[in-house]
């Protein structure tokens, strides 16, 4: 049963949106004629760890700053439900930071030898661990104060993207700019579902989220931009190289964020929202695998 509630603590639904960015990175990598395995395979592996750190730290940092109780919507939190004590929590946070903090090390170095730039990704590396701890977990923390879209974008669509590429590469790229938009927009607006689901809630713990901030009216608005900018970049990615119709793979990808887009602004907002964040999430990583796929295709 330990076992099962670990899992659930995991929250392994978030963890498709975590490896977008690194496949994209890889691909765009492999499409300039740069591509190694161990870089990939740790690269995977850091994005996964960091993002369980991320949860494990989320759901004892919203139990300790009381937002999670019994009016939140979404699936119920292992510290909350008792299932893991906040000790058993804690100690799982530090096993999951130092196997992050091993994985990437062990990326940087691979990637690098041992030079200044290793140096560089080694603080870009400790940042991500920090960032992943500090969204709801201690005193202070920046998703509290309505900086998780703007970490998000960072961390997912900057990072990810184009600090991925990097690592193959040894070099910056115009073409990182545009799926650095993409994905990054694109996980924004799986937290600003999020946020927007939990608005109530959120508003009356004291997070002040983006959304909360916002109001639903204008949040619904933003998370328009979110999702259609998005759409827009891939049909350019798609024109660029129309000699290449594999490149118009990723549109098929969007299905399920176009759809999800067009009903949660018919409806104003006013539908279970929990259904939706697993859509684009989902529909997220759909677009970076075919995205990705038709890079090297093409």
């Amino acid at each position: 049963m330990m076992f099962k509630h670990w899992l659930h603590a995991f929250r392994l639904r978030t963890l498709p949106l975590a490896l977008s960015s690194i496949l994209v990175g890889s691909a765009l990598a492999y499409s300039q004629g740069a591509f190694s395995w161990p870089i990939f395979l740790l690269a995977l592996g850091t994005a996964t760890l960091l993002q369980i750190l991320s949860n494990l730290a989320n759901d004892l940092g919203d139990h300790q700053h009381g937002t999670d109780n019994a009016d939140r919507v979404g699936p119920q939190r292992a510290v909350q439900s008792g299932a893991i004590s906040t000790a058993l929590m804690k100690r799982a946070m530090v096993i999951c930071g130092v196997l992050a903090f091993a994985s990437g090390l062990a990326l940087i170095t691979v990637a690098f030898g041992t030079t200044l730039k290793t140096l560089a990704f080694l603080l870009i590396g400790l940042a991500a661990i920090v960032a992943a701890v500090k969204y709801t977990f201690g005193k202070n923390p920046y998703g509290y104060a309505g900086l998780g879209d703007l970490s998000v974008f960072a961390f997912f669509g900057v990072v990810g993207v184009l600090g991925t590429f990097y690592l193959f590469t040894h070099s910056l790229h115009f073409i990182t700019v545009r799926p650095i938009f993409i994905f990054g927009f694109l996980s924004v607006a799986v937290l600003n579902v999020n946020n927007m689901r939990d608005i109530e809630n959120d508003r009356a713990s004291g997070k002040r989220t983006l959304v909360v901030r916002l109001g639903l009216k204008k949040a619904l608005h933003y998370h328009a931009l979110l999702t259609w900018i998005p759409f827009f970049l891939l049909c350019s990615f798609a024109i660029d190289a129309f000699e290449s119709p594999w490149r118009w793979l990723a549109l098929l990808g969007f299905v399920p964020i176009g759809i999800h887009a067009y009903r949660i602004q018919r409806e104003e907002g006013q539908i279970p929202l929990d259904p939706e964040l697993k859509r684009v999430a989902l529909g997220t990583f759909s677009t970076a695998l075919l995205y990705s796929l038709g890079l090297i295709l093409a």
